[in-house]
């Protein structure tokens, strides 16, 4: 309860907290209000907020809102009578019916004083109370009809009322003497109080209590009921009064840390309820009830109780509180044992991967495999009814292929096919093995691993996880990443998870991972042998020009503002943009080209220029400037020594060329352009060869100690290396010591041997589109190599003929024409004598 003293006069003052600017005025002659009132039907209905009238009561309340300064000019004209309801909903600035209470006070208004801000003060007295029936108006202010309720408090005399009065009085004494801020003089004015029904209504008025219990209160018809709440009310503030004395009267100069610590908790619960404010004993509360509907396993559940029994013994003002709670939040947080249901529809699934990616099918077959598995597995499970049958563990793919074919997108259809929840995390860069399995708890700013994060972030223990770029982890002081992956990607072992904030066990075995790479060769090799390889290699022309015409041109124009009507292109047109501006395995390159287009006729059309709907072959050098590459720079057949090799490179397939110069010299072999050195070792086992076996080759075998060799391959700011370029280097130098022509349209891979064998090498497919790409029409390859061609689509090898060679005199047969070039090389040796001399 709240006392004051009046500053204007000498009388004792109930105060509570009422609508702007409230305060309590002498109390006067309130007692005897009008017992015989008689409410009218009709009020105009003022509302309040933060503060309930008691009949009896006068107070004074300073109105703000339009509406109610209208009421209240008109009532003070008037009778003055008019109805005050306090609202349900203290934020409400104009509330409306459905935001005040049924059930009010009569209030007779004293005075009105208007104030220099526009504002209007009321000193009202509380009459009777009243329910509303019904709600006449809304404008210009509130007007309802209402039913008077009268006061019913039992007979005084009787022994139960005595007593109960009596308890109220007794409790309102003890409370004054136990709060040192009410004088002692307070205890005059409620003496002077003699009837109990106005007793009630004073000290409910200025009882400790919200807007909503000060309502029910008032709501209490029975006097007896009204006043046994008021008593309820009044005991808890006396415990509370009698516990702040008891904690005060404990503090002394020598008080310790944890009894201040204690009395300050108890006054913040006691802010915190005053406030409407959530507790930490709420906060745990809901967590317990979270933790109730949670399919964790015993030993888990038990690791929880432990640890939520810590954190209730815990100060909510340590440091190590917030941190408990964190890791509390967590474990209810992640999804135990809470699975989303596959779409088992396996024609629906093969619908959407085809329709979100053209071609790909190893893959989609692969997913479609995995999809028919789990169903029929289902259905075994079904029909055996057994709730303990193992259910599939889902395998760990890995996308492997250049940049711009699809893999990352890839993984969202396979989430979309299955009905599953759809994850990714970007491992590029990523050199902290935390990331993957957490900090321990004990640290400042611990956090769980990201694989535990984005689960969270899933709620679901079974999404689809894409581990892009996964080639790309690297390691240092900090620990290996890719070791720490081992367990997340291990079939046998990613069921018992173990992250290091969490600290328990966590299922992933129903995870489906699918991981992406450019490359296989940085991976490291036991994380390797845990997935489940699946190539994918780049496109062919045909299938680039299918793409771009059903995905790429129709996601461009839609970003770019433009319709089917405003924009169209032929597929020759998609071509040209294919051959001569573009040279990848991938799609990323096109879809820039092809955005670039978009965007030019997209400034026509906003500024009003004339423009062609249809885009032509012969427009797209108007829109995109020159052509960059030119597919016929690969035929030159007119320069002895340059031959076209075929790469593999982690972007895809390449061309390179090699090319062989002789000079006047002492037979000295010069290798450029940045070769690594397997290729170095290629170079002179090839040299090697051809001087062991000049005779057959028609090539003088002074040539070789009076011209010096110099091979190179272009590009030299780009390190180059591998065992394919074997033939390549045999053909060029062959071709620069015979000055024989080279077939035109021609490309080469292979390894040789001293021996003249050729060898097989790998990366046949992608080397085979770089070929296409650039116009190659003969490809020669080792033997062995035929079955990586068998394995290829044949639109792939369409106009392209391969020759399977296993000896390099095989090769020399196809490469070399038999005539020389138009300008051939003219050798000059030293006479024999001068020769035999130098010996």
């Amino acid at each position: 309860m709240n006392f004051r003293r009046s500053q204007d006069t000498q009388l004792w003052l109930a105060q509570s907290d009422f609508d702007d600017n409230l305060e309590m005025i002498p109390l006067g002659s309130a007692e005897d209000a009008d017992d015989d009132y008689v409410v009218p039907n009709e009020l105009p209905i003022l509302p309040v907020r933060n503060t309930v009238l008691f009949p009896g009561m006068v107070i004074p309340v300073t109105v703000g809102r339009q509406k109610s300064i209208k009421l209240v000019k008109k009532a003070y004209k008037g009778n003055r009578i008019i109805g005050v309801v306090a609202q349900s909903n203290q934020q409400k600035d104009e509330p409306t019916a459905e935001d005040l209470y049924r059930l009010g006070t009569v209030a007779y208004i004293i005075k009105m004083i208007s104030l220099p801000d526009g504002n209007i003060t009321i000193i009202i007295q509380g009459k009777k109370r009243f329910e509303i029936e019904e709600y006449l108006q809304e404008e210009p202010f509130l007007t309802a009809t209402v039913r008077q309720i009268d006061d019913h408090f039992p007979n005084p005399n009787k022994k139960e009322s005595k007593a109960l009065i009596q308890s109220v009085k007794e409790s309102a004494y003890k409370i004054m003497r136990l709060n040192p801020e009410i004088p002692q003089e307070a205890r005059i004015a409620l003496d002077n109080i003699e009837s109990p029904t106005f007793l009630i209504h004073f000290l409910s008025a200025n009882t400790n209590a919200d807007v909503a219990e000060k309502q029910k209160l008032l709501e209490s018809l029975e006097g007896a009921k009204q006043a046994t709440m008021l008593l309820e009310h009044m005991m808890r503030e006396i415990q509370l009064l009698e516990l702040k004395r008891e904690i005060q009267t404990k503090a002394s100069s020598d008080i310790d840390q944890q009894q201040r610590d204690y009395f300050l908790r108890q006054q913040i619960k006691v802010l915190q309820d005053e406030l409407g404010m959530e507790s930490p004993d709420r906060d745990l509360e809901e967590i317990r009830m979270k933790a109730a509907r949670k399919k964790w396993p015993d030993a888990v559940r038990m690791h929880f109780e432990r640890e939520l029994s810590k954190l209730q013994r815990i100060n909510p003002m340590a440091p190590e509180y917030p941190v408990t709670m964190n890791y509390i939040e967590l474990m209810v947080d992640l999804p135990w044992g809470e699975y989303s249901k596959d779409n088992f529809d396996l024609k629906r699934a093969q619908k959407i991967l085809d329709t979100d990616h053209f071609g790909l099918e190893k893959v989609k077959e692969r997913i479609v495999e995995y999809l028919a598995v789990l169903k029929l597995k289902a259905e075994r499970a079904s029909e055996a009814s057994s709730k303990h049958s193992e259910s599939m563990k889902a395998p760990i793919l890995c996308l492997y292929g250049p940049p711009g074919v699809g893999k990352t997108s890839l993984g969202r259809s396979v989430a979309k096919a299955l009905g599953r929840k759809y994850i990714r995390m970007a491992l590029g860069g990523v050199h902290d093995e935390a990331e993957i399995r957490g900090h321990r708890k004990t640290y400042i700013g611990a956090m769980p691993g990201k694989v535990l994060q984005n689960i969270k972030k899933a709620d679901t223990s079974n999404p689809v996880f894409i581990l892009d770029e996964i080639d790309k982890v690297s390691s240092d002081f900090r620990g290996d990443p890719s070791a720490a992956l081992l367990e997340v990607l291990d079939p046998e072992q990613n069921s018992t998870f173990m992250d290091n904030y969490l600290d328990v066990e966590y299922d992933l075995s129903k995870v489906l991972f699918i991981a992406t790479a450019n490359s296989l060769d940085t991976i490291h090799p036991a994380l390797r042998d845990r997935m489940e390889i699946i190539d994918i290699t780049g496109y062919t022309v045909e299938e680039k020009i299918q793409i771009a015409k059903k995905y790429l041109f129709p996601k461009q124009r839609r970003e770019h503002g433009l319709g089917p009507k405003d924009l169209s292109i032929d597929d020759k047109a998609i071509q040209r943009i294919i051959e001569g501006y573009t040279r990848e395995s991938g799609v990323r390159n096109l879809e820039q080209k092809v955005g670039a287009l978009v965007r030019k006729i997209a400034k026509s059309v906003a500024m009003g220029e004339e423009y062609t709907k249809n885009i032509k072959v012969a427009d797209i050098p108007k829109l995109l400037g020159a052509e960059i590459f030119d597919r016929d720079l690969y035929a030159e057949d007119e320069v002895a020594g340059v031959v076209t090799g075929l790469a593999w490179t982690q972007v895809g397939g390449e061309i390179l060329f090699i090319e062989s110069s002789l000079s006047r010299g002492k037979g000295s072999l010069t290798l450029s352009g940045q070769l690594g050195d397997v290729m170095k070792e290629s170079a002179i086992t090839a040299l090697s060869y051809l001087k062991a076996h000049a005779d057959e080759f028609g090539i003088d075998y002074r040539v070789f100690g009076s011209y010096d060799l110099h091979i190179h391959i272009p590009a030299g700011a780009v390190p180059k290396d591998g065992p394919s370029a074997g033939i390549t280097m045999l053909t060029s130098i062959a071709s620069i010591y015979t000055q024989r022509r080279v077939k035109p349209y021609l490309a080469m891979t292979g390894e040789i041997t001293l021996r003249g064998k050729v060898l097989p090498v790998g990366g046949i497919k992608e080397k085979i589109l770089a070929a296409n790409r650039a116009g190659v029409r003969d490809i020669i390859m080792c033997s062995k190599n035929r079955k990586d061609v068998e394995e290829i689509n044949q639109d792939y090898i369409k106009g392209l003929t391969i020759h399977y060679v296993d000896t390099v005199n095989q090769v020399l047969d196809i490469a070399l024409l038999p005539e020389q070039v138009s300008r051939p090389m003219k050798f000059v040796f030293p006479e024999e004598k001068e020769l035999e001399k130098s010996y």
